[in-house]
């Protein structure tokens, strides 16, 4: 029996079903690149890869892991570093790469902003994750909705994100105290640079700060001209949309301003 490692955040995947799912779900061809994020065991790489034996590579910080893989599976690629370490945009060198990972939830955050900012992005076909349902809940939010806020937002200027199915913390081992989501986030052209990502960034952190305030008096320290805007100021920061915090966005940012 492998020992977990409460430090890498380890909950490793035993229920077949949910496996066959993912398999599923994911729909990998012969033809397919595919760069899996935490393998722990094995339980979704010994169907992945066989089905994309060419083009595998994993990451695995776990040393004793990473034996176990190498022994398992030797035409596996599996390199032994932290993941929010790894220097994507030399590792992603081609187009049509598939990332799968079941994330530890202690590193899925920053991880994915991460992913965000990094230019192989746009070298990604679409990423397939497990996460905490929270963490899920929260990324595939519509506005009005309880989990809709900073983090739905900023992930989803640069990804689609759909929630797919949840599962139990039967399904692991050692399980996990919350339910589980597996995910699919497909790369989207985002529209704002990184300056006007550092604004929509301050602008969510201050009205997602007191969201049962208006919007205009959560945002009272930015120098906005409400009047110009098609946004009523009255609405509360989960009321407003996508467009609308683009819209804010780019009111500050304007050069002609």
């Amino acid at each position: 029996m492998v020992r977990t490692r409460k430090r890498f955040g380890q909950n490793f995947l035993i229920d077949e079903g949910v496996i066959d799912r993912i398999v599923s779900v994911v729909g990998l061809s012969d033809s397919d690149r595919v760069l899996e994020i935490g393998p722990g065991t094995g339980a979704i790489t010994s169907r992945l890869h066989e089905i994309a034996k060419e083009n595998y590579t994993a990451i695995e910080i776990d040393r004793d892991l990473v034996r176990l893989l190498n022994d398992r599976y030797p035409n596996l690629t599996i390199l032994n570093e932290d993941v929010l370490q790894v220097n994507f945009d030399s590792l992603i060198l081609e187009n049509e790469v598939r990332v799968i990972g079941n994330l530890p939830y202690n590193i899925t955050s920053p991880l994915l902003f991460r992913l965000m900012s990094t230019s192989a992005r746009s070298k990604v076909q679409d990423f397939h994750f497990m996460v905490q349902k929270e963490m899920a809940d929260r990324l595939a939010a519509s506005p009005g909705s309880k989990s809709w806020g900073r983090l739905s937002i900023m992930i989803q200027t640069s990804f689609e994100v759909s929630h797919i199915f949840d599962v139990a913390p039967s399904a692991f081992r050692p399980q996990p105290k919350v339910w589980s989501s597996f995910i699919r986030m497909v790369p989207v052209e985002n529209q704002l640079d990184d300056q006007k990502m550092k604004v929509l960034n301050g602008i969510l952190r201050n009205a997602f700060s007191g969201r049962r305030k208006k919007i205009q008096n959560s945002l009272s320290s930015f120098d906005i001209d409400w009047r110009s805007l098609a946004l009523d100021p009255s609405k509360r920061a989960d009321q407003l949309t996508m467009e609308d915090y683009l819209q804010l966005t780019n009111s500050l940012t304007d050069e002609e301003r």
